[in-house]
């Protein structure tokens, strides 16, 4: 039986492949993101079955996608939470509060959100998966990083704690954190393009393989590198 899969940031960069990985795979493809041109052009191009543009960080918006995917499926298999943004990277002293709350609202609230939304649908069904994308930033540190990592360290816990709610349940909860690729987010940061040779192809690889294993096992939580990346201390 075909799986139903939802992943939220699927437009572009690491949602996008995401997405395709999974519709190559035979499963049955969710996608949302907010720009619903953008959206719907990477539906047309990878075969998604549905799309839909979302706010991730609106809660109603996650009734919404509720909605929509318990009346026409009436279930959810996969959830992979991979929306977020950089907003701004710049030293902490030049921050606006309203820049502060946007990057948590994005990168953490939005992945809590999106748990909390099909925990419920999933408990009942006794199976599931719940994939949060991370980032490098949760375990590694640079300056001028600092909010958006303390976002993505957020992530990285709430999804063991997550998990541990779940798993009584038989729903598995994972968290992925990738390291940079070019995706189109350093641009959206004006801090300019990477150059490191890790691909969003990668990231999708390893989700995709997060989802096939066995019912009875979970990755709790993997991080990618790409082969080029220079960190001292690792």
């Amino acid at each position: 039986m075909s799986r139903i899969v939802f992943v939220t940031g699927a437009s572009s960069g690491y949602g996008k492949s995401i997405a395709k990985a999974f519709a190559k795979n035979g499963d049955t493809v969710i996608m949302a993101a907010r720009n619903s041109d953008k959206l719907e052009r990477a539906r047309n191009e990878i075969g998604g079955d549905l799309a839909f543009s979302m706010d991730v960080t609106k809660t109603e918006d996650w009734d919404r996608a509720f909605d929509i995917i318990s009346e026409k499926y009436q279930r959810l298999d996969i959830l992979v939470n991979n929306a977020g943004g950089g907003i701004a990277i710049k030293e902490v002293s030049e921050f606006t509060t309203d820049e502060i709350d946007d990057v948590i609202k994005l990168n953490l609230n939005s992945v809590i959100y999106g748990c909390r939304t099909f925990a419920t649908m999933m408990k009942d069904q006794k199976c599931g998966t719940m994939i949060n994308i991370s980032s490098v930033c949760a375990r590694q540190c640079w300056p001028t990083w600092s909010v958006y990592a303390a976002a993505k360290a957020g992530v990285l816990n709430f999804s063991k704690g997550m998990y541990l709610e779940m798993q009584p349940h038989g729903v598995r909860v994972t968290c992925v954190v990738p390291s940079s690729a070019s995706t189109g987010f350093q641009s959206a940061c004006n801090i300019g393009e990477t150059t490191d040779k890790l691909l969003p192809e990668d990231i999708a690889e390893t989700v995709l393989y997060v989802a096939n294993l066995p019912q009875r096992a979970v990755v709790e939580d993997v991080t990618v590198w790409g082969i080029d990346k220079e960190i001292n201390p690792l």
